[in-house]
Formats: structure tokens, C-alpha cells, sequence
């Protein structure tokens, strides 16, 4: 393992992957990988929140980690691989609040669609079902979360945020750490791998709509997939003739 990522969800972090995997850090653990295999992950990441983790079988061959579970647990992962560096990606406050409402922040919260859907498709996917109540735990849970605290207004979430922020720069030797805005570029963060500066501009990668298109269509899929094969009744609301 050469670089922990220890940014917040809405950081990048998928730029962050992408940057990673073109520097020699490849491949690189990212959500991603619990959410396309919540059967093998889940296990694994709730052995991690009981406090029995398995890293080496959660990371295989990883060389670099970015985005959540693994940012909750950089502390842990700075011991273990003591050689890492510590990538902590940043955001503007505001515009980082923003991105999460309409994100990860909404999923287990608020009164919107996003919310309610992945609520339905929890009732009808257990996996789905176990991976929020990790999430939750992990994130937003009071005394556990990292992000506990009131993050019900814009001005709680960029202090949770903050609050975030400045424990990663108490914790980690600063000749360890880098903090880095991705709108910064390559340059910063190509200094402190001591990589070369690839000749393309850093792309922007997962933006609000993309995330949004992905969490809300899968939880559409589930939901219709169980529409679909319901035991129709004979007749609809109020006896009206079913088409």
C-alpha cells in the first residue's frame, strides 16, 4: 500500500482514484468496489466496524485506498501500513455541503426522493438493507460516526466537515500527509508521490448528477423489478378494471 486516502465522500474521490491508478498507485480500493460486491464486501466491512479487520483480504492488491469505508478507518491503516502515505482531499465548505445533501448526506436523510427510494429498496434487497445500516453506523451514528453531530443544516455539515479535517492533520506526521484540493491539479500531488506529471489535464469525474443517476436508478430497478413480478389482483383501487 502506498497512499491511504483519508478525503470525505464529495471530495473528489473519484477523481482522486483516477489519479491515483495513472501514478503507479493501481489498483486503487474505492467504494466502488463494496458496491459492486455488496455479497463479499458487507462481511468484511462489518468484521471491520465489530473491530476485527481483515485488511489484507478487503484490499488484495491494492496499492492505494480513496473514498469511504476505507477514509473512516485511515487512522487504523496508517499503523498497518506504516510505509503509506496519507492523501486527505478537500473541498470548499459550502460547495462540499451542497454535494452532499444531494448525495450521501441524502440517502439517510431529508424528505427526498433519493431518500425514500433507497428506504424502499432497503425493505425489498437485504444487502442493500445492511449496507445503509453500516453506512449509518460508520458515518452518521452518534458516539461512532465520524460525521456524527447535527448535520441538518448546511452550517452543521461543513463543521462535521471541518471537525474531519483538522483530526486527519492532528494525526498524521505532516511529512506523511498531503492535503490536497484536486482543482489544484497534478502538480501537488505528483510532488509528493514523486511521480512525473502526466501531459492531460485531471479530469472531473462522478459529478452530483452522475452519483444521483447511479443511487436512484438502482434503487428504481429494484423496486420495479419487484413491481414487476407481484401476484396482480383481478381488479385495482376502488374495484376499477385493471389494463
Amino acid at each position: 500500500m502506498k497512499v491511504i486516502g483519508a478525503g470525505l465522500p464529495r471530495t473528489a474521490t473519484t477523481t482522486q482514484m483516477f489519479a491515483l491508478e495513472q501514478l503507479d498507485c493501481c489498483p486503487c480500493y474505492h467504494m466502488r468496489d463494496l458496491l459492486v460486491d455488496l455479497e463479499g464486501g458487507l462481511p468484511l466491512w462489518e468484521r471491520v466496524a465489530e473491530g476485527t479487520p481483515d485488511w489484507e483480504a478487503i484490499f488484495g492488491t491494492a496499492r492505494s485506498t480513496a473514498d469511504w469505508p476505507a477514509a473512516r478507518y485511515y487512522r487504523e491503516l496508517m499503523d498497518y501500513y506504516p510505509e503509506a502515505k496519507v492523501l486527505l482531499s478537500v473541498r470548499g465548505g459550502e460547495e462540499w455541503a451542497l454535494s452532499m445533501q444531494q448525495t450521501v448526506w441524502g440517502i439517510f436523510h431529508g424528505d427526498t426522493v433519493i431518500h425514500h427510494l433507497c428506504e424502499a429498496r432497503a425493505v425489498l434487497d437485504p444487502l442493500w438493507q445492511r449496507y445503509m445500516k453500516l453506512m449509518r453506523h460508520l458515518t452518521w451514528d452518534d458516539g461512532v460516526g465520524a460525521l456524527a453531530g447535527d448535520s441538518s443544516t448546511t452550517e452543521g455539515l461543513i463543521a462535521v466537515m471541518e471537525r474531519w479535517n483538522e483530526s486527519v492533520k492532528a494525526s498524521v506526521p505532516a511529512e506523511r500527509l498531503l492535503v490536497w484540493d484536486p482543482r489544484e491539479g497534478w502538480e501537488p500531488l505528483c510532488e509528493f508521490l514523486e511521480a512525473p506529471v502526466p501531459p492531460k489535464p485531471l479530469p472531473r469525474l462522478n459529478d452530483t448528477d452522475s452519483f444521483r443517476e447511479g443511487i436512484i436508478g438502482g434503487a428504481l430497478d429494484v423496486v420495479n423489478e419487484w413491481w414487476d413480478v407481484r401476484e396482480r389482483p383481478i381488479s385495482g383501487l376502488h374495484g376499477a378494471v385493471l389494463t
